[in-house]
């Protein structure tokens, strides 16, 4: 008897729950089509802001309100599918609920929240834009998309990295792409008997030549370094725009014609040796024996350094080979 009633009393509990499904079934089907439509409203509202600051001076605020008035909707669609389907349900509860929990939720999203403000900010104060060729640490490439957690770059063999919005935005990020312009350098080492004038007017002719080379700012060649074989010039110019493409293409034109003309003119482009020189094998035309010091004293008698050496140790032998003798004279007594 006792194993029937529990049997009926689970039944009965299980009929309760499906008659409570069933009565909630048309609040439940509402509140699910309400959440689509609040759903569909944020991406066409997100849409809609995206097509009207598609310029490059209002596209991340566009970002910023598509996606922030995207989610605020998102929001509101759940608190009004849930009073629908709970008709008992307050959304002040809610809130209280989560004030309790306010806390921990806080400890376990503090990364994503991190990156969420850091994108936020990132969209808002622009420190670069989606196109901008940026370099962060050891990665360089284009900016792809700025999401509210991560920015994602295309590196330039075509690869993908994300970065999280918190690292891009407390630490250093070069933009290549700030600006309009941007200026390109590379040093030319000549040889020293070279006329350095003569070098300075080819590498601006050749400057001049290019067409996608700016006439103002001027291109420049100066000296800025005497090296241990040469002597180094640096050739300066701007491009416009200032692109990897076009930074690539620039530096092997003007490299290229600059390396053709000067060896065209007898103009040496050295690269870096080493010359060893024995003491004793400098040439009598270097000059004079007496004041070729290099680490050597000053020899007024003009010997080789390695005579003189050789003299000492003929000197260090016969003392020591005196001192043997006389040690054994001394053992045979």
């Amino acid at each position: 008897m006792e194993g029937n009633l529990t049997l009926s009393g689970a039944t009965e509990t299980i009929q309760g729950w499906l008659q409570g499904v069933i009565a909630l079934l048309p609040n439940i089907v509402i509140g699910v089509i309400v959440l689509i439509v609040f759903w569909i409203l944020g991406k066409f509202i997100r849409s809609f802001i995206r097509s009207r600051t598609k310029d490059r001076e209002t596209r991340n605020i566009g970002l910023v309100l598509g996606r922030l008035t995207q989610g605020v909707l998102a929001i509101l669609g759940f608190l009004v599918a849930a009073i629908v389907i709970f008709p008992s349900f307050k959304p002040a509860d809610l809130l209280a609920s989560l004030g309790i929990g306010g806390v921990a939720i806080g400890f376990a999203f503090k990364d994503i929240l991190q990156n969420f403000l850091a994108g936020i900010l990132i969209l808002l104060t622009e420190p670069f834009q989606i196109d901008d060729q940026i370099i962060f640490k050891d990665y360089e490439g284009t900016v792809e998309q700025i999401e509210t957690r991560a920015t994602s770059i295309r590196t330039y063999d075509g690869r993908r990295v994300v970065i999280p919005n918190a690292e891009l935005f407390t630490n250093s990020v070069m933009v290549n792409t700030a600006y309009d312009r941007r200026r390109l350098q590379y040093d030319i080492g000549i040889g020293y008997g070279d006329d350095i004038q003569k070098a300075k007017k080819i590498i601006l002719e050749v400057l001049a030549e290019h067409g996608k080379i700016l006439e103002n700012p001027n291109p420049e060649a100066i000296v800025v370094d005497l090296a241990g074989s040469s002597v180094n010039i640096r050739a300066r110019w701007w491009v416009d725009p200032p692109r990897k493409a076009d930074t690539i293409a620039s530096y092997d034109w003007v490299l290229e014609n600059i390396c053709t003309r000067l060896l065209a003119a007898g103009i040496d482009l050295p690269f870096p040796t080493q010359q060893i020189l024995l003491h004793d094998q400098t040439e009598e035309t270097d000059g004079d024996r007496s004041r070729q010091r290099e680490g050597w004293p000053a020899n007024p008698d003009k010997e080789s350094p390695r005579a003189l050496n050789l003299s000492r140790s003929m000197l260090t032998m016969v003392k020591a080979q005196r001192d043997s003798d006389r040690n054994g004279q001394s053992d045979n007594a």
